[in-house]
C-alpha cells in the first residue's frame, strides 16, 4: 500500500460550543462524546489512523487518557476544516477523512462506504455522503442540508432550501420527499486537494448558504456523493444530548 491508499480520519474537537459547552467531555454510558467518536473511527478496518485536532488542553489529555492520538492546534482557527488541514500538512496520508467531534453514533457501517468510493475513484477531490429523504418536516428543515446529484453521482449544488423544486405539469409546487436527499457531513478529502481548499478565499455561494462545500465547487473541484442509510443525529444542544444519552441506556439495557 502507497501513502495515496491511507486513510486517516481527523476528528475536529473544540471545547467551547455556544449550545453545549464542553460537549466533547460529556459522558455517554461511561464514555465521553469524544471517545465514542474516536472509538467508532478506530473500529474500521479501512482506517489506518485516528487524530483529534483540538485546541482545549482539557480534551487533549482526555483522548490521551483513554490511549488515544491527539494533536494540539493554535487557538483561532476559523473552522473545523480548516483545524484538521493544520494536522494533515504534516501527514503523510493520501485520504483525510473529516469526521465531526460530536457524532458518537457514526459507526464504519455509515462511512466506510464513502472510503470504499475514495478509494476505488482517485478522480473526485472529495466523496461525502447523502441519505434519502424520508418526510417533509426533514425536507423542509434548513438544517437539514439537502444535495443534488449528477447521473454519475457527482454534486451539483448544496442548499438548505428544498431542492429540486418539484412542480406539476400547470407550474404548480409538488410537496413530495421523492428524489431529495440530506447531506451527511463526511468529508473524504484528498490530502492535496483539503490543503489547496484551505487557501481559497470564502466563495460568493458559501457566503449566501453559510454552507463551505460549495467553496469546493465554485472553484471547479469534483464532490462524488455516496448515498448511503441515514445515521442517527449528531449531539447539537442539551436536547439532544439526553436523547444520546436514551439511546445508550437503551442499548445497555439489552
Amino acid at each position: 500500500m502507497t501513502a495515496m491508499d491511507t486513510i486517516t480520519v481527523i476528528i475536529p474537537a473544540r471545547y467551547g460550543s455556544k449550545r453545549l459547552p464542553g460537549k466533547p467531555l460529556l459522558r455517554l454510558g461511561g464514555r465521553t462524546i469524544i471517545q465514542h467518536v474516536y472509538e467508532n473511527a478506530a473500529a474500521s478496518r479501512l482506517v489506518d489512523r485516528v487524530i483529534v485536532a483540538t485546541d482545549d488542553r482539557r480534551i487533549y489529555d482526555a483522548v490521551r487518557g483513554f490511549g488515544g492520538d491527539c494533536a494540539m492546534t493554535p487557538k483561532g482557527i476559523r473552522s473545523g476544516t480548516d483545524r484538521i488541514a493544520h494536522v494533515a500538512k504534516d501527514i503523510d496520508s493520501g485520504l483525510i477523512m473529516n469526521l465531526q467531534g460530536d457524532e458518537p453514533f457514526l459507526t464504519p457501517s455509515v462511512f466506510e462506504r464513502g472510503l470504499k468510493a475514495a478509494l476505488a475513484d482517485r478522480t473526485s477531490d472529495v466523496v461525502t455522503l447523502a441519505s434519502k429523504i424520508a418526510t417533509a418536516d426533514e425536507l423542509d428543515d434548513p438544517n437539514n442540508v439537502k444535495v443534488v446529484m449528477d447521473k454519475e453521482g457527482h454534486a451539483l449544488y448544496f442548499s438548505r432550501f428544498p431542492i429540486p423544486f418539484v412542480r406539476d405539469d400547470d407550474g404548480k409546487l409538488v410537496k413530495t420527499v421523492k428524489g431529495h436527499y440530506r447531506h451527511i457531513g463526511i468529508y473524504i478529502f484528498r490530502r492535496t486537494a483539503l490543503l489547496e481548499f484551505v487557501k481559497l478565499k470564502q466563495s460568493a455561494l458559501e457566503r449566501m448558504e453559510r454552507l463551505e462545500q460549495l467553496r469546493l465547487l465554485e472553484n471547479g473541484y469534483r464532490i462524488t456523493v455516496v448515498v448511503t442509510g441515514s445515521p442517527p443525529a449528531g449531539i447539537d444542544t442539551a436536547r439532544d444530548m439526553e436523547r444520546a444519552r436514551e439511546i445508550v441506556r437503551d442499548r445497555e439495557g439489552r
